[in-house]
């Protein structure tokens, strides 16, 4: 597990409102989502975010995203800035620490 002083990756799904959502998401849930991916982009840029896009689960298509951050306050931050979150549509994050990653371009 990482110490508090080195970053921590996390898994993080969001949730849909409903199950239906990605099929019938009014205008105002579309510009959030289309908001949210630009917000994500960025972060990934920033190398913050190792990955991230919708999972296609028979259950509901839900986002899926592994993060980089400095502690849970930089998680939960990075979660509440998110504009699908602050658009208050009824999304909303879970969030799983993850104990190591194996990746090219990441180590820890």
């Amino acid at each position: 597990m990482p110490t508090p002083l080195e970053p921590r990756t996390s898994l993080c799904k969001l949730l849909p409102p409903r199950a239906s959502f990605a099929r019938d998401m009014t205008p105002t849930e579309r510009a959030a989502m289309e908001s949210h991916v630009q917000y994500w982009t960025a972060k990934m840029v920033e190398g913050v975010a190792l990955l991230f896009g919708p999972v296609l689960d028979p259950a509901g298509v839900r986002g899926l995203g592994v993060v980089r951050v400095e502690d849970e306050a930089a998680l939960r931050r990075l979660q509440g800035d998110d504009p699908a979150i602050r658009a208050g549509i009824g999304l909303r994050y879970e969030t799983l620490p993850m104990a190591r990653v194996v990746s090219p371009t990441v180590e820890g």
